[in-house]
């Protein structure tokens, strides 16, 4: 994934100089996790450039060049980091069409790494994308593979909205697959069915897809027929998507990497429990990180939700 992610950057800054990426050690270093490596020698200091460890000052900037003109792409380290720009983020960047009457956008995009599953050191794993799903305004984005991400970026940067990209650590580097070279878009708040199945329906987003298909596998085994939505876009949801599985299996099961009283879980529980009531034959299930602040590294194995526990959760939803 961290491949496509450099193939995109460098695809959109070669179209539009009006592109801009920076953040900290974006710039000479290509990033902690090399997702702009070669970027800034290829288009210099004004295009691709280090910023002082300052996130504040990291989001102003963006506001700043967007009210410019230009489409910023800002980094945030590790999205443990985003307190100190929550500001910029949900204070201005995602109101400031409202502000203006809609005669001016901000079409800035917010990448930032972030999940368990990689022993990173403490508030660097968090999955705190609930925070910003919950302010209107602003787009939320968690690619689940290397084909999504490449896809959903263009898309992210082409927005006139701002936009938050969230990288999920573990799928930078875990698995590999075929990313066409061309450019190509994946459109945003389009849930995707992963995998069909016709007895229950599993919605996750970002690592979590990975571990609800290898669970759909397993389950297959038990005569269990388990369909897989990827939300891709987690605000706003695509619910019309979700709707349709669960008209047809009559079963629901949330899957989120974040603590169960974050992430966005509990909001499209309730939505679809609102919406698809007639549709459910059986409670709706959760399955997510318990309610406890993220672990060390020597704990996280135990914290973080699995293969496992969806595949719990599907049999309970089938018990009924």
């Amino acid at each position: 994934m961290v491949e496509a992610i450099n193939m995109t950057l460098d695809q959109e800054l070669a179209n539009d100089d009006k592109v801009l990426l920076f953040g900290e050690d974006v710039g000479v270093n290509g990033g902690v996790f090399r997702a702009s490596q070669g970027l800034n020698a290829k288009y210099g200091d004004e295009r691709v450039s280090d910023t002082p460890l300052s996130e504040s000052g990291i989001g102003g900037m963006a506001i700043g060049l967007a009210f410019q003109g230009f489409r910023p792409i800002m980094e945030i380290q590790f999205f443990g980091f985003v307190f100190e720009t929550m500001d910029s983020i949900a204070g201005q960047m995602a109101r400031t069409r409202f502000r203006m009457g809609g005669k001016k956008n901000l079409p800035i995009v917010v990448r930032s790494p972030f999940g368990g599953g990689t022993h990173t050191a403490e508030m660097h794993g968090d999955s705190l994308e609930g925070l910003i799903a919950q302010t209107p305004g602003i787009k939320v984005v968690v690619p689940s593979s290397p084909y999504e991400a490449k896809g959903l970026l263009a898309a992210s940067i082409h927005d006139n909205d701002p936009v938050l990209f969230l990288e999920h650590l573990k799928l930078y580097r875990s698995f590999r697959e075929e990313v066409p070279e061309e450019q190509y878009e994946i459109p945003l708040n389009e849930a995707h069915v992963a995998r069909e199945g016709n007895d229950v329906t599993v919605a996750a987003y970002g690592y979590m897809v990975r571990e609800a298909l290898k669970a759909a596998e397993e389950l297959e085994k038990d005569g269990i027929s388990v369909e897989v939505i990827d939300l891709r876009t987690i605000s706003p949801v695509d619910y019309e998507t979700l709707g349709k599985s669960i008209e047809k299996t009559g079963r629901f099961v949330m899957v989120q990497e974040a603590q169960r009283q974050a992430g966005v879980g509990n909001t499209i529980i309730s939505e679809v429990s609102q919406r698809f009531i007639l549709s459910l034959k059986a409670p709706v299930q959760f399955v997510s990180a318990p309610d406890s602040v993220f672990p060390f590294a020597l704990a996280e194995d135990y914290w973080l939700p699995g293969a496992d526990d969806i595949i719990k959760a599907v049999k309970d939803a089938e018990d009924f």
